[in-house]
């Protein structure tokens, strides 16, 4: 006779009083146990000394979960949000803002040096954001129908078992929600019932969307298998109060569709551009979709100091508004133009940098990859009036030392703002090769920043580094550099 055992889960290893020293990649901590081992630990930050749980092991280091807080930290404080620690939307919220900003300016300096090989990086204080909260003119939004249960409901037993007609789900709790995807674990959805992150009425506008399609019975689509009719709920906004709102379907069915938009437009006065969009794909992209105008104008306006940008439903933007015109002063200024000046844009998006600093330079080129990028640059300068802006679309890569691109001569100036990867080898070494006097370098990601600068060493030499916190509640930051060639 065979007999088969069940296997017991593994005891966790449980390393005792952890200190944790500092932040790390991802919003998780590090600490160090009382023998010296580094572990990193999530859901704390530095200052607590807890009992840790050992997960997984990645690059020789223990992944931890705190199991009990022996000490808690001087920066702590209670978290404003009731969805901080299961949704993936923040991850400082339970620390003190200058705190924050403490840590995240280490972290541009600790590049410089660890990987720049800097010793004594020239760099700025911080510029912190005044409002740290509320500050984000975006948020993309989920739909599913399977929401994630807080502890109260499971311990509860707490469904909603209203039926949805033509929803996947086989069982009958029914769980539909709306809101951002669980913190590492994207297939999952939190329901969100206020968010601090945009400014009202975004709550009302996003709980109004989820309250009257589980009034009308509208399926919510199973977000690991892409199936339902509602997918995803896109919210952008500008100073003056105006929404752009975005809503995408996972398959067409224009009588409920056209019920929600209609119900839409006659609830709330603050929409003035209202979008669809019909997504069958694997895949939550929209660049290569067609969108449809319901109501209201194309374009959501959006002010940066003297540009006035339009956007569409598609238009990259900084989502901290008033960060995003603090960085384009800095970038100007670094850039210290004359009036004189040919400056490169390289990733250039929608033009913010090239725009805002055309009134100061002789002749700007941006380069960009993404056309529907590029197309809204050449619109935003006719709607400028500014001429002495050019735009090219397509890979940094080629188009840097393309004919097309030198007929309006050497650069004086490049401004680079290349994706979190950073800029590619072969953009570093056109750049070695052009040798413009000065290079501004802009990233989002301070690790891939030092690479690059440490490989421009070899002819350029970091003379200033201003970080800028675009994201408060959380651990990015993003840093300009001032290179200077010689």
């Amino acid at each position: 006779m065979h007999i088969t055992f069940a296997r017991m889960p593994p005891k966790r290893k449980l390393f005792e009083d952890v200190l944790i020293v500092d932040t790390g990649h991802k919003g998780m901590s590090i600490g160090k146990t009382q023998d010296g081992r580094v572990v990193m630990v999530e859901g704390v930050i530095p200052g607590d000394r807890v009992d840790a749980s050992a997960g997984r092991k990645r690059k020789g280091m223990y992944q931890c979960k705190p199991e009990r807080f022996i000490e808690y930290s001087a920066h702590r404080v209670d978290p404003f949000c009731s969805h901080f620690g299961t949704c993936g939307g923040c991850k400082w919220q339970h620390m003190k803002y200058d705190a924050q900003l403490e840590f995240t300016e280490k972290s541009v300096l600790d590049a410089l040096k660890r990987i720049a090989h800097i010793p004594d990086p020239p760099m700025q204080p911080i510029i912190g954001c005044t409002e740290p909260i509320h500050y984000r003119n975006k948020m993309e939004y989920t739909f599913t129908d399977r929401r994630w249960l807080t502890e109260e409901e499971l311990d509860g037993n707490v469904f909603d078992e209203t039926p949805v007609a033509g929803s996947f789900d086989e069982t009958p709790l029914l769980r539909n929600g709306l809101g951002l995807h669980v913190a590492g674990a994207f297939a999952h959805v939190v329901n969100i019932t206020t968010c601090f992150l945009q400014p009202e009425p975004a709550n009302a506008i996003r709980n109004f969307v989820r309250d009257f399609a589980i009034e009308h019975q509208m399926s919510f689509q199973i977000v690991k298998y892409h199936k339902g009719f509602l997918r995803n709920l896109v919210l952008r906004n500008n100073s003056s109060g105006q929404f752009m709102v975005t809503l995408v379907f996972g398959e067409e069915d224009p009588g409920m569709r056209d019920k929600l938009l209609k119900a839409m437009t006659k609830k709330f006065d603050c929409i003035s551009s209202l979008y669809f969009c019909i997504n069958t794909k694997l895949n939550d992209s929209t660049f290569d979709l067609d969108f449809t105008l319901v109501a209201g104008s194309p374009y959501l306006p959006m002010q940066l100091g003297h540009i006035e940008y339009h956007l569409g439903p598609k238009s990259f933007f900084q989502t901290n508004s008033r960060q995003a015109e603090t960085m384009c002063r800095v970038v100007q200024q670094m850039a210290g133009l004359s009036g004189n000046e040919l400056v490169y844009d390289l990733y250039s998006g929608i033009g913010s940098f090239a725009l805002y600093m055309a009134k100061d330079a002789r002749q700007i080129v941006g380069i960009e990859e993404i056309r529907e990028a590029v197309d809204d640059a050449k619109l935003n300068a006719l709607h400028n009036q500014i001429s002495n802006v050019h735009f090219f679309a397509g890979d940094v890569r080629k188009l840097i030392l393309l004919p097309e691109v030198h007929q309006f001569g050497k650069p004086d100036v490049i401004i680079t703002d290349p994706p979190r990867a950073g800029m590619e080898a072969s953009v570093v070494e056109s750049l070695l090769y052009l040798g413009a006097p000065k290079i501004v370098y802009v990233s989002c990601n301070p690790a891939t920043q030092a690479r690059d600068i440490e490989l421009l060493s070899s002819r350029y030499h970091l003379i200033n580094a201003q970080p800028i916190d675009m994201f408060p509640q959380t651990a990015h930051v993003e840093n300009v550099a001032l290179l200077i060639h010689g």
